[in-house]
């Protein structure tokens, strides 16, 4: 695989996938405990029970609620105090450990159901291409299209994880939910910038010729040779292959675009239309400015990490509140995460960005799990279906499968003091991108700087992919 298709991966799907990163010095693997003296008493009945109080898995067994299944079937009364965590949150991010596990999934589609239904949201986000996301959307409100074709042609090459059977059901339902609720539906989001579909340009066009005609040369000629004509990996493949030269004056152009429009005429637009428009070529102009960075320079591709996590947070950010949408944000956990999991190469992710924008109004849910199966990338670039087996002592999950309940959720803010410590102290997470094995499937984080919540489920096994 060579340097641009490797970092085709990183930019086009969720963290862990190409980029290695060196342990930050803050998170050193933390000191084994000491071995007992062999002349200490043996610990009596009441001394052993303090201890078991003590411990970070009973005391987080405190606090934890059990879940009823991960299948998005059936009653939901098990997550209202999941709903009592999401509060006021106008954007919840729930995180992935692994790309392609059925359970990750359905415990997505299952939330969704319940923040829909019992807290009023009404928009999913997933890190796809804004033009993805509004082919998926006129799908999912008017009927608009194919829902196979349009996984089919959206979800390949390293989107390829979102074309399974667990998410065609959670559109499936969505599609449903809105013909039952046509004035009130939910709405589809993506929120990436490593695609511009035809339909940007398109829809860009389209407002300028009837809103602001006289701007129409002027963009056709700026965004001459960038429309797509073919599927958007062939395209990508091709767009990175440019010299860098070529694609800076590229995002130069695109960003001209986006001045132009900015610039509305006094009299006679739709506030509304020009807005969208305005978003819409934002979306291209992020793209060509993603793939601007020097790529084949570490420093350059770590600036594309970030730029690429920025315009994710931006563009959830740019809905919710142009459409007072609550948002449910499906990412992996690297990205949904209130501080990076991988400074070296991710210096700065989409849950960090949020937090800055919406304070308290955004919410990040980490979803680990003790054991199981996943679909990712071999060695040898095909599509695999791995296991891992139980947690190691000392990792996180060692610890968060130890609590009383099989599946459950618990809200790290209010966690009992006997588990403050340990939730502030570094461990080993499972965070498998999509790649297996990666060069960060196991750093080490702080979970109570990293989620506001955490779902930890104790077995996972393979999504069912489509394609």
């Amino acid at each position: 695989m060579n340097t641009h298709k490797a970092l085709l991966a990183a930019l086009l799907v969720p963290l862990g996938a190409t980029l290695a990163v060196a342990p930050a010095a803050s998170a050193a693997t933390p000191p084994a405990p000491a071995a007992a003296s062999a002349a200490a008493a043996p610990a009596g009945p009441e001394e052993t029970a303090a201890a078991a109080f003590r411990s970070p898995e009973a005391a987080l067994g405190r606090v934890a609620h059990p879940l009823r299944t991960t299948e998005p079937r059936g009653g939901l009364a098990d997550l209202r105090p999941f709903g009592q965590m999401v509060g006021d949150a106008r954007v919840v991010g729930l995180g992935e450990a692994t790309h392609s596990s059925h359970e990750f999934f359905t415990v997505k589609h299952r939330v969704l159901r319940y923040l829909v239904e019992e807290k009023g949201f009404r928009a999913f986000a997933l890190e796809a291409p804004w033009s993805t996301g509004l082919r998926l959307d006129a799908y999912l409100t008017h009927g608009t299209g194919d829902l196979k074709q349009i996984m089919d042609e959206e979800f390949q090459g390293t989107y390829q994880w979102w074309n399974n059977a667990e998410y065609r059901a959670l559109l499936q339902w969505m599609r449903a939910y809105n013909v039952k609720h046509p004035k009130d539906p939910v709405r589809f989001v993506g929120d990436d910038g490593g695609f511009a579909g035809a339909e940007l340009y398109d829809k860009v066009s389209a407002y300028a010729a009837k809103a602001r005609p006289e701007l129409a040369p002027r963009l056709t000629e700026l965004y001459r040779g960038l429309r797509p004509a073919t599927d958007a990996e062939t395209y990508v493949n091709a767009y990175l292959a440019k010299p860098l030269a070529e694609r800076k004056e590229l995002a130069e152009r695109t960003g001209r675009a986006v001045d132009l429009l900015k610039k509305r005429p006094r009299t006679g637009t739709d506030a509304d239309a020009h807005a969208w428009a305005l978003q819409h070529a934002t979306a291209i102009h992020q793209m060509t400015t993603l793939f601007a960075f020097d790529l084949d320079d570490p420093q350059g591709a770590t600036g594309a990490m970030r730029y690429r996590d920025r315009i994710m947070a931006e563009n959830v950010a740019w809905w919710q509140r142009r459409t007072g949408d609550k948002i449910l944000l499906a990412a992996h956990n690297g990205h949904v995460a209130l501080k990076t999991y991988a400074p070296g190469s991710y210096p700065k992710v989409q849950g960090e960005f949020l937090r800055e924008q919406l304070g308290d109004g955004y919410l990040s849910v980490g979803l680990t799990f003790d054991h199981g199966s996943f679909n990712a990338f071999g060695q040898d670039g095909g599509v695999h279906r791995f296991t891992v087996g139980p947690a190691a002592p000392g990792t996180a999950e060692h610890t968060l499968d130890r609590v009383r309940h099989r599946d459950y959720v618990v809200d790290l803010r209010n966690a009992p003091a006997a588990a403050r410590t340990w939730l502030a102290t570094p461990h080993t997470v499972k965070n498998i991108g999509t790649a297996h094995p990666g060069p960060v499937d196991a750093p080490q984080i702080r979970l109570a700087d990293s989620h506001d919540v955490v779902i930890h489920l104790h077995r996972v096994q393979a999504a069912r992919m489509l394609k």
